[in-house]
């Protein structure tokens, strides 16, 4: 299983080990610098190696802030995605994992801004200390430089009665410092799985955020606080005598005042490229949404599922894709993802909406106070679309043999694709690379199948129609039923269509056995390459991935099932 583990993930894992082994090299050879570097030999001796910390940190800090925003940067990733001479199967695999890669990111600034903070607060205290009436020798002697003319100090704090905290928030590194730890701390508690389940709202707007984080952080170095000996003074004093002669400065000519300068703020250099990359790609959202969106068809399922039908002059998707929609009469701010659930060769695209929070459920009870005809359309509440965007569930036609698996609403996605596949089979002239789909879907509500059941018919129908009823198998479980659904499935269980579907193939009752589909499905194709696709909770999504590893084969020539989730 660790073989089959390997075979699957080793991209992932060095990627992985490529950024720690980077953010590692960086804090290394940073430390070393600052430990060993003549020009702050002075500084060392007020702050010992808490300035290495500082310093080392930061520039981590900076290396993870300027790869923050890439993996969010949906059309870059889309456009990445379409070059497909240049992002062909496992690295296709790794953009999505792109907000796997975003929230490790974010870990890395967590740790190394920890690690910043706490260094600079012992910094602070040093300097403090150092102004002390007690202190004697060279730090006593470098603390009061900068108070005659012709002096450039070197500790920010002046005196020993200096309130640390006060001097800290009069300096536009305690400033800008404050604000971007506030940032940070506001952006990674919002961003938990509880919040964002609780109020997706509330993490949307905090993360907005990042804006103050990242002028802060390009302003922060500004103040130049930590300070070095200039390489003027370096040519004309040598440290490594005038240290030890610190009583003998400017009597001895080797040894004059030394000079102290800060050092240039270098964090806007690291963040410039991504941030102006990001704001294009708001510029490029506004410019879409300024793009009209014709709504032409509504439809409020029993289910609690809200089916819109738009369109949007030279719109252009592929199965699996998903858009971001804003309804400006809700929120001026809030973009939502949904996948696609038409067809490219439809002449609309739609989208099927469950209320599964404030947002939703405003856009489903604005939609619903029209009913289902469109008889006043200039009623309806106007929607802006921005994408297509690709997803994981566009590779469905890359693979001989692909398993998609949806869980509730997570169906939305398969429809798509469902589509395109029946328009893609009735095309004679079309060439497909896949020659097997096996079709999952474990929902808890029975009229949640009613908007889907039709899609299946047709492509069951159509299957029969041409003899091709093996390139398709579904499996739908029902896993929630009430006395009197059960009483009315036993009554008609013997008929020919299922009693809940209609389709020919029976409903089954209960949750799925994975480990024994999974051992037929490899049994069935050996030495195949096997896509499994996934949309749904997390929990159910471990238990595929394990059933993915489990039964891959160690052998490069046996078969291999490769997992993708959808994420968004």
């Amino acid at each position: 299983m660790t073989g089959c583990w390997i075979l699957n993930e080793s991209l992932s894992v060095i990627l992985v080990l490529s950024w720690l082994g980077v953010n590692l090299y960086l804090f290394i050879d940073t430390f070393c610098w600052y430990e060993e570097e003549e020009s702050f030999l002075y500084t060392r001796v007020i702050l010992g190696s808490t300035l290495a910390w500082a310093r080392a940190s930061a520039v981590c800090l900076n290396f993870n802030c300027m790869l923050i925003l890439l993996p969010i940067s949906r059309n870059l990733i889309s456009f990445i995605r379409g070059t497909s001479i240049c992002c062909r199967g496992p690295w296709r695999r790794q953009l999505d994992k792109n907000l796997k890669f975003h929230k490790l990111v974010a870990y890395g600034i967590a740790v190394n801004a920890t690690i910043h903070i706490v260094a600079h607060v012992c910094n602070l205290e040093r300097y403090h200390a150092s102004q002390s009436a007690e202190v004697e020798g060279l730090p006593a002697v470098l603390s009061k430089l900068g108070n005659t003319a012709n002096e450039s100090y070197l500790n920010p704090i002046r005196t020993f009665h200096t309130n640390t905290t006060t001097e800290l928030l009069t300096t536009i590194a305690g400033v800008t410092g404050l604000m971007i730890s506030l940032a940070l701390i506001l952006i990674m508690t919002s961003s938990t799985e509880f919040v964002r389940q609780v109020s997706y709202e509330l993490f949307w707007y905090t993360h907005h955020v990042f804006i103050i984080f990242f002028i802060s952080l390009a302003i922060h170095g500004a103040g130049r606080i930590v300070r070095g000996q200039t390489p003027e003074s370096l040519l004309l004093h040598n440290v490594t005598f005038c240290r030890d002669h610190y009583a003998e400065w400017q009597t001895v000519a080797q040894c004059p005042v030394p000079q102290f300068s800060g050092k240039e703020p270098s964090a806007w250099k690291w963040v410039l490229g991504p941030v102006v990359l990001y704001a294009c790609e708001r510029i490029i959202r506004f410019w879409r949404f300024q793009q009209e969106v014709v709504i032409t068809k509504v439809v409020s399922h029993p289910s609690g599922v809200l089916e819109l039908h738009l369109k949007k002059r030279n719109f252009k998707m592929a199965p699996g894709q998903y858009i971001l929609i804003q309804c400006p009469s809700i929120s001026s701010l809030e973009w939502h993802p949904f996948t696609l659930t038409s067809a490219p060769q439809e002449d609309f695209f739609s989208v099927h909406i469950r209320a599964a929070g404030d947002w939703t459920e405003a856009l489903c009870k604005a939609f619903e106070a029209e009913g289902h005809a469109l008889k006043e359309p200039w009623r309806l509440p106007r929607l802006a679309v921005d994408g297509p965007f690709g997803a994981a569930l566009t590779d469905v036609f890359h693979y001989p043999v692909s398993v998609c698996i949806a869980a509730g609403i997570g169906v939305t996605p398969f429809a798509a694709l469902l589509k395109s596949l029946w328009y893609k089979c009735c095309e004679s002239h079309t060439q497909l690379k896949l020659s097997k789909v096996y079709f999952y879907w474990i929902c808890r509500d029975p009229t949640a199948f009613e908007w889907f059941a039709d899609l299946l018919l047709s492509l069951e129908t159509w299957m029969s129609e041409r003899g091709k009823t093996h390139f398709l198998s579904y499996h739908i479980f029902l896993t929630g039923w009430d006395e009197n659904q059960a009483f009315h499935i036993a009554l008609h269980w013997d008929e020919n269509a299922d009693v809940i579907t209609g389709l020919k193939q029976k409903t089954f009752y209960g949750r799925p056995n994975w480990n024994n589909e999974f051992r037929q499905i490899a049994y069935n194709h050996p030495s195949s390459t096997i896509g499994v696709f996934f949309c749904g909770p997390k929990t159910l999504s471990k238990t595929l991935q394990r059933m993915c590893r489990l039964y891959s084969s160690a052998d490069p020539r046996g078969v291999h099932f490769y997992y993708n989730r959808e994420s968004f």
